[in-house]
C-alpha cells in the first residue's frame, strides 16, 4: 500500500504545469525584478515589477476559478503557493524598497521587520480563519500595501530625499497597520469592475513610470 501511495503521489515540478500556479510563479518574478531594482535605486523600474505582481496575483485567482477538474491537492498546493509568494510581494518587496530608499540606515530596519512581520501574521490568520462570513477579509489585504505605494511614490519628486524617506516610511508602517487590523474588507478581485479597474491601473503606472525612465 506504501508502494502503491507513492506512485499515485504527483512529483513536485508536476505542479508548475499548472496555469493559476504559472501566474503566481510570474508575479514572483516580476516582484524579484522590482527588489532588484530597488537595490540599484531604479525606483520607477521598481515600481512597474511591483504593480505588475499585483496584476499576475489577481490573475492566478482568476484562473484557478475558471479551470474545471482541479484536483483538490492542486487547489490547496495553488493556495499555499500563493500564500507564499504574497508574504515576498507585499512584505519582502515592500521592506527591500523602504531600506533601499532610506540608504540602508539602521533605523529603517524597524520599518522593514514591521512590514515583512505584518504580512505573514495577515496571512497566517487568513489561513486559519479563512474569509469573515465567508465574504471578507479581515485586515487589509496585502496587495493593497503595492497598489498604494507606486502611487505614492508618485510624489517622489516633490521632496527631498531625506522627507520623501520618512513618508515612505509612515506609509509602510501605515499599511502593517491596516494588514493587521480588524477592519473588514470585501474581496476585490471578485468583482468584474475592479479586475478591469486594475487593469487600467497597471497600465497607467507602467505607461507612466516607463516614461520617467526614458
Amino acid at each position: 500500500m506504501t508502494t502503491s501511495n507513492k506512485e499515485l503521489q504527483p512529483t513536485i515540478l508536476s505542479f508548475v504545469k499548472d496555469a493559476p500556479n504559472l501566474l503566481s510563479l510570474a508575479g514572483l518574478a516580476c516582484t524579484i525584478l522590482a527588489i532588484y531594482f530597488s537595490i540599484l535605486g531604479v525606483y520607477y523600474a521598481a515600481m512597474i515589477g511591483m504593480v505588475w505582481a499585483v496584476a499576475f496575483d489577481w490573475a492566478d485567482g482568476l484562473a484557478a476559478r475558471r479551470i474545471k477538474r482541479r484536483t483538490s491537492k492542486q487547489g490547496f498546493f495553488g493556495g499555499q503557493l500563493d500564500s507564499l509568494i504574497d508574504i515576498v510581494n507585499y512584505g519582502v518587496s515592500p521592506a527591500i524598497l523602504l531600506l533601499s530608499y532610506g540608504k540602508f540606515e539602521p533605523i529603517f530596519l524597524l520599518g522593514a521587520f514591521v512590514i515583512i512581520s505584518a504580512s505573514a501574521i495577515r496571512l497566517s490568520y487568513f489561513n486559519t480563519y479563512g474569509l469573515s462570513g465567508g465574504t471578507k477579509y479581515t485586515g487589509m489585504a496585502l496587495d493593497n500595501n503595492n497598489l498604494i505605494l507606486v502611487f505614492v511614490f508618485i510624489f517622489e519628486n516633490m521632496f527631498s530625499q531625506g522627507v520623501f524617506s520618512i513618508i515612505l516610511y509612515v506609509s509602510c508602517l501605515g499599511l502593517a497597520a491596516l494588514n493587521v487590523s480588524e477592519i473588514k474588507m470585501s474581496k476585490l478581485s471578485g468583482s468584474a469592475f475592479n479586475v478591469y479597474a486594475l487593469v487600467t491601473y497597471t497600465l497607467a503606472i507602467t505607461v507612466f513610470y516607463g516614461w520617467k525612465l526614458l
